[in-house]
Parts: C-alpha cells; sequence; structure tokens
C-alpha cells in the first residue's frame, strides 16, 4: 500500500518486518565500530575560566552591595527625619531667654527648613503676636531641601545670657542674645568651641 501526503510517499507493508540474524562481524568492522565507539564516548573538554573572573565577579558583588546599602541607609535616615521633624523639617522648642519670658511662660521656638532656606521663629514669653523672625542660612546641595535644623541656646560669648545656636548636620551658627533679640555673631564674638 502506497500513501502519499504532499511531497512525501509512504509505503505500509503488510508483513512483520524479517528478523536480523545474529552474525558475528568481520574484525575489519568491529574495529571500525570500535573507533566509532571511543570517538563519541568522548566528554568535550570544558572551557578554562580565568581566576581572575572570579576576583572580578566578586568586586562586583561587593560594588552592587555596597550601592544598595548606602541607599537603603539614605533612605533610612530620610525616613527617620520625616517622623521626627515631617515636611518641611521643623523643630520646637521653649526656652527662657530674657525676653518677656518666665520659667511659667518660657518663650516658644519654632525652626524650619523651608525649601533650602533655614528661619527660626520666636514667640516671646509664648505670645506670637509679637513674633520675631531670624534668617539663617541657605543650603546647597542635592537632598537639602529634607535637611532638619535645631536649636539650642548656651552662653557663647561669655555675657551670662543664652545665646541662640542652629545646628543643621554639622554646621553651627550662633546667634547672640543682645537688647531683647537675637542677631548673628560677628567672627570673634564667640568664645571657645561649642
Amino acid at each position: 500500500m502506497v500513501m502519499r501526503q504532499g511531497n512525501r510517499q509512504y509505503i505500509l507493508h503488510p508483513d512483520p518486518p524479517p528478523k536480523l540474524r545474529a552474525s558475528r562481524p568481520s574484525p575489519e568492522k568491529h574495529r571500525q565500530r570500535q573507533e566509532v565507539e571511543e570517538y563519541e564516548t568522548e566528554e568535550p573538554s570544558r572551557p578554562r575560566r580565568h581566576g581572575l573572573l572570579f576576583l572580578g565577579v566578586g568586586m562586583l558583588a561587593m560594588l552592587a552591595l555596597w550601592a544598595g546599602g548606602s541607599m537603603l541607609l539614605h533612605w533610612w535616615q530620610v525616613t527617620q527625619d520625616d517622623w521626627r521633624y515631617g515636611r518641611p523639617r521643623t523643630f520646637q522648642t521653649d526656652a527662657v531667654v530674657g525676653h518677656n519670658d518666665s520659667a511659667e511662660s518660657p518663650s516658644h521656638f519654632i525652626a524650619i527648613n523651608l525649601n533650602r532656606h533655614v528661619e527660626v521663629i520666636e514667640c516671646p514669653g509664648g505670645d506670637c503676636s509679637h513674633a520675631l523672625i531670624y534668617l539663617g542660612p541657605i543650603l546647597f546641595g542635592d537632598g537639602e531641601d529634607v535637611t532638619p535644623a535645631t536649636v539650642t541656646f548656651q552662653d557663647a560669648n561669655g555675657d551670662g545670657k543664652p545665646d541662640m545656636v542652629i545646628h543643621i548636620q554639622d554646621q553651627r551658627m550662633v546667634f547672640l542674645n543682645e537688647n531683647g533679640k537675637f542677631r548673628p555673631a560677628k567672627p570673634g564674638e564667640v568664645k571657645g568651641t561649642l
């Protein structure tokens, strides 16, 4: 029976295929078959890798780990500052500085980093109708709009009155307490280190 399907032709036989006789191969055919088997069983050699490849991969992995760790630490610091100071960065404290205030009614201070402009607002004696605004520095650089500014009070010039110190990261800016308000300190007016 002959079947055609497209360009292919199939011949079907009604009888089972003949059985092969077990015969002993000639020595020459045996030798050729053995050579072919030996050739086929040979494993391909693996390419050798240079020792510096592992060093390079290790260095790239360490660089990726360092970059990822740095980004994670920066994100964590910004998140903690968001929780503590909000956005825009705002810090508040009360202190008795001698501006119509007392221990029962201290002055209220608000330090704010508003679009990289640091400002301190003082409500003397807790009365914000007489508020005073002190302009601090303008911050430059990436991410400085989320840098918190804090305020502490200590005697910086030795006159016995608490002076205002604005802290921005590792920087300190001193405002001296004079005539019921604060003014920026001039070079040489601050004694010692803060």
